[in-house]
Parts: C-alpha cells; sequence; structure tokens
C-alpha cells in the first residue's frame, strides 16, 4: 500500500546481516554509493532456528527507509486540532 505522505530516503541492497542478541545489524550500500547501517531489536529471545531462518530473509532483502516531513500525517493534525481547541477556550 503506497502512503503519498511519506519521502523515500534511501534504498538499500542487504550485504550483510550480523546477529546480534536481541537481533541482528543489517548493512548495505545505497545508489548513493553510501554504507547504511539497521539494528532490528526483538522484544522477546529467538531460537536458534528463528535466528537462522531469520537471517537467510534478511540477507535476500532490499530495505526503502521514508519519513513522513514533520507537521504532516494523521497525528500531526489531531496535535494541530488539539492545540487550536485549547486556544479557542
Amino acid at each position: 500500500m503506497e502512503r503519498p505522505d511519506f519521502q523515500p530516503l534511501a534504498e538499500i541492497e542487504i550485504d550483510e546481516v550480523k546477529p546480534e542478541r536481541r537481533g541482528f545489524t543489517l548493512t548495505g550500500q545505497g545508489p548513493d554509493h553510501a554504507e547504511y547501517r539497521l539494528d532490528v531489536h526483538f522484544g522477546m529471545p529467538l531460537d536458534a532456528r528463528t535466528r537462522s531462518v531469520l537471517g537467510e530473509l534478511l540477507s535476500h532483502s532490499d530495505l526503502t527507509i521514508s519519513r513522513r516531513a514533520p507537521g504532516s500525517g494523521p497525528l500531526a493534525a489531531a496535535l494541530r486540532a488539539r492545540r487550536d481547541r485549547a486556544h479557542q477556550r
């Protein structure tokens, strides 16, 4: 599902997946030739088999990092509405 209010910052091809205590560290290079790193942490322990399967899946993945412009989106709109109501009182 495409979300038009999010702007892509980087598309990264994963080169390495390093297992960590509670997740993984993924590194790769973007089309701008910069090196990127993403740390993924899980709130639960991973058994050896799950860690192996996730590591294999992640090593064959690409990432797109996107962000929403500050002050846009439903949360920002709700906060502005709340602020406006408070100023009307």
